[in-house]
């Protein structure tokens, strides 16, 4: 396929790295997205309907090459990131685009989509002095959350997950304990024996259940979980009904309400920026392998979860 040529107002970048989403792009290879709805309405290249075939992804670094008539020059040569389908090149207009601090490396840039997932998460869930805290769900999104969350003053931080080798990742992170799921109702041992706030990004709909009994009287559950077209049962019969337990989506393309006076997007991604090289993303890689082997690549991620964590297309 021939290399586009930019518009007078794109740029044409050449990608060195992308990052296959362990989320949202497992849902969309194992055709679980609902097939009525866009994938990504705040991104152009994605603002599609879910139908196959499908180019996807949305976490790419790469430098640019050409410019068009309209841009200026000053942007050749520079490393960027973007939210964009894996692909060798493309086009885009330069306001698409955040550039990459020459301190950061390529490893740790590509993975800034996840590192804003996980801000977002935080903030929504608002994380208090003293509170007790668990996490469900210790992939690359909830290692980075951990991640964040060992950095408050919290009294307890319990994550949970399957798989004994993320488990060890996430106390190396900073969880005080890092427990299989069907430990979750021991996991505090003060107070009520609850969490204040619990998080449930494991994409595994039986999670938030867990998530919910975790959760003490008028604690808050934040749902950063995509389930897709996976259904939900949630028993809401028993104690449920009287703990006036707060339920909040969280999804990254969107500031809530309760930010919105005093941040933006634009605040938020230049504190993601900023904790790129803080936080190292780039640690939670577990395979790197060339763009021709993403077949390869996706089984992995789909097959072997207790092996394969994060993997990167090298073009």
């Amino acid at each position: 396929m021939p290399v586009e040529t930019p518009d007078d107002d794109e740029v044409r970048v050449e990608t060195t790295l992308s990052a296959i989403s362990p989320g949202t792009e497992l849902l969309v290879y194992r055709d679980q997205v609902p097939d009525d709805m866009p994938i990504d309405e705040t991104i152009d290249s994605l603002n599609g309907a879910a139908t196959y075939p499908l180019s996807y992804g949305y976490a790419t670094v790469g430098t640019v090459t050409a410019a068009g008539g309209g841009v200026d020059d000053e942007w050749i040569g520079r490393r960027v990131f973007a939210f964009h389908p894996h692909a060798s090149h493309f086009c885009v207009p330069p306001e698409a685009l955040v550039r990459v601090p020459p301190g950061v490396a390529d490893e740790d840039a590509v993975l800034l989509a996840m590192v804003e997932t996980a801000v977002s998460l935080v903030m929504d869930g608002d994380p208090n002095i003293g509170e007790r805290v668990a996490v469900f769900g210790q992939g690359v999104v909830g290692l980075l959350t951990t991640a964040l969350l060992a950095r408050f003053p919290l009294s307890r931080l319990v994550t949970f997950d399957h798989c004994e080798s993320r488990r060890e990742r996430s106390r190396a992170l900073g969880a005080d304990a890092s427990r299989p799921p069907d430990d979750a109702g021991e996991a505090f041992e003060t107070g009520d024996g609850r969490a204040d706030l619990a998080y449930e990004v494991s994409g595994n709909p039986a999670a938030l259940d867990a998530a919910i009994a975790t959760t003490g009287d008028d604690g808050r559950v934040v749902v950063g979980s995509w389930y897709g077209s996976k259904r939900t049962t949630l028993d809401l019969g028993g104690r449920f009904h009287r703990s006036h337990i707060r339920l909040q989506s969280s999804q990254v393309s969107r500031v809530d309400t309760d930010h919105a006076g005093r941040w933006d997007k634009e605040r938020r991604l230049d504190l993601v920026v900023d904790l790129l090289s803080e936080l190292g993303p780039s640690e939670l890689v577990t395979h790197r392998l060339p763009v021709e082997d993403a077949p390869r690549a996706y089984r992995l991620l789909d097959q072997t979860p207790e092996e394969a964590l994060q993997v990167l297309l090298e073009y």
